[in-house]
Order: structure tokens, then sequence, then C-alpha cells
């Protein structure tokens, strides 16, 4: 059973940084393209990030220079590390891979506010 588990988020001053990680059991990371998402209160989900199986990155236009993807395939863990947050980074953040119909975390609560 393939399951992720997304850890790392909290509440951070603007400016401040934080580390997501995501954890695939049940699967090898190192075959699937791995996105994160976000969802603030009130909004529909949105794509934040994205790192294929050859770790070509793409990320949305709000978090570039910000936002870096990674991967550690013998962890089977992926990363979102956050710098410069912003109150508007505040949001649910879930790990995906297989896309929209494969398999997502739980989420993990960051919250951007002095």
């Amino acid at each position: 059973q393939v399951q992720l588990v997304e850890s790392g988020g909290g509440l951070v001053q603007p400016g401040g940084s934080l580390r997501l990680s995501c954890v695939l059991s049940g699967s090898i990371l190192s075959i699937y393209t791995m996105d994160w998402y976000r969802q603030a209160p009130g909004k529909q989900r949105e794509f934040v990030a994205r790192i294929t199986s050859g770790t070509s990155t793409t990320y949305r236009d709000s978090v570039k220079g910000r936002f870096t993807i990674s991967r550690d395939n013998a962890k089977n863990t992926g990363y979102l590390q956050m710098n410069s947050l912003k109150p508007e980074d505040t949001a649910v953040y879930y790990c995906n891979i297989g896309g929209p119909d494969g398999s997502w975390g739980q989420g993990t609560l960051v919250t951007v506010s002095s």
C-alpha cells in the first residue's frame, strides 16, 4: 500500500524558513515525479512545485527563487525548502505522486504570521 506522510509545517514569521518532508512507503520514490500542492483557507488547491525522476524541477511563479524542491531517493523522501516566507504562503501543503488520481499525503499546515 502506497502511503505519503508529510511533516515540517508550523508557525513562522514573515521572512522565515521551513523545510517540509514527504516520506513515501510501499513503493520506490525514484520512479516517480513528485509534486507539492497547497490549499489556503477558502481557496482551491494549487500546484507549487514538481521534481521529476530525472530531477528536473518546475515551480509556480510566485515561489520561484524562494522555494526549492529536492529528493533523496535513498531515503524515499522528497523535500520542499521554503525561504523568505510570506503571509500568502499560509496553507496546508500536500505532496503527491502519480498525478491528481495518484497518492496524496495528509497535508501539513504552514502558517506565516507575525
